[in-house]
């Protein structure tokens, strides 16, 4: 991971300070990009102790498409319970149901992306365009008086995680397997706007690789990367696990990388280590290898469990903490 460490360095020697609505000035430098190659092994940070299982857990509760952080806690990640009960901006909120709750937040738009159609059956394509978003699945919901006119709208829940999986076994040269979050309809429903947003998925079927490029339009170095990370390549492995593919490479885009200023002494910590050799990522038989079994189970994206991951050869130096920007 000394990639990561020479981020942390570049940001301090070339960023600016900014002010952000945490209060806590951050140091940031736009633009950054990490790559690994996952067959090397696991981008786990070494310099300090990656919480591992609190990270896979945060995952999983995505794949379940968990809006609770009681939900996120039950899987051992307790990072959601401040943005939850003590940000004052969303305990304001009126879209906020209750405690614990965070609104629709990444796995909701990655499960459950809420999609609507509003189709005007007069035009001379009405009647095709009603009868293709039936056939889609999407669900009339009424009419809507709109310009003049009158439309029908239709609903759906759009499980986009599932429709890479499904494109990766049936079209795997496709250079449109991607999902994101970034649902401006709904921003202001959620607890904090995703800044993991976009996630795309690159096969190479002649090699039987499969690798991912991540874009973070806003990362917390101190805290959020080590996390993202780790979140990222296990979910990559994953999704290679279930079609059928090695995964390769992880490539990690920042639009804005900062670090807050009451996480530099924890960072310059780091920068005194020397980074240990990256573990692996293992993950159980129980989850199927469609390499082996030649059958796509994609209905395990909410059926594994954080005791499915772990890391073999892991090793680190001592722990360190530093407070979460809310």
């Amino acid at each position: 991971m000394k990639q990561y460490l020479d981020l942390v360095q570049n940001i301090i020697d070339h960023g600016a300070w900014q002010q952000n609505r945490t209060g806590i000035r951050s140091i940031s430098l736009p633009g950054a990009t990490l790559r690994f190659d996952l067959q090397q092994g696991f981008p786990a940070v070494t310099s300090k102790k990656l919480a591992f299982k609190s990270a896979i857990g945060e995952m999983i509760g995505f794949l379940r498409a968990s809006r609770s952080a009681a939900e996120f806690r039950g899987l051992g990640c307790k990072v959601w319970d401040q943005n939850a009960n003590q940000n004052r901006q969303w305990l304001a909120n009126p879209y906020r149901l209750q405690e614990d709750d965070l609104g629709p937040v990444y796995g909701v738009q990655w499960r459950q992306w809420p999609a609507y159609k509003l189709i005007d059956p007069d035009q001379p394509q009405g009647s095709a365009q009603l009868a293709d978003a039936l056939a889609q699945g999407y669900r009339r919901l009424g009419f809507v008086e709109e310009n003049g006119g009158r439309g029908v709208l239709l609903y759906k829940a759009i499980d986009q995680l599932r429709q890479c999986l499904d494109t990766i076994i049936g079209d795997p040269g496709s250079r449109r397997i991607l999902f994101h979050g970034w649902n401006w309809a709904q921003l202001e429903e959620m607890a904090l706007p995703p800044c993991h947003l976009l996630y795309q998925f690159l096969v190479n079927p002649t090699e039987r690789e499969i690798s991912l490029c991540l874009y973070i339009r806003s990362n917390d170095i101190g805290l959020g990367a080590p996390f993202n990370l780790a979140e990222g390549a296990a979910l990559l492995h994953l999704v290679g696990r279930l079609t059928g593919y090695a995964p390769r490479w992880f490539t990690y885009f920042i639009g804005d990388a900062h670090i807050y200023e009451n996480h530099l002494d924890m960072l310059r910590e780091q920068l005194a280590r020397e980074p240990f050799p990256s573990p692996k990522l293992v993950i159980a038989d129980r989850i199927p290898d469609y390499a082996i079994t030649g059958q796509y189970q994609p209905e395990w994206l909410e059926k594994v469990e954080p005791g499915d991951f772990r890391l073999e050869g892991y090793r680190h130096h001592p722990p360190l903490t530093a407070p979460m920007a809310v």
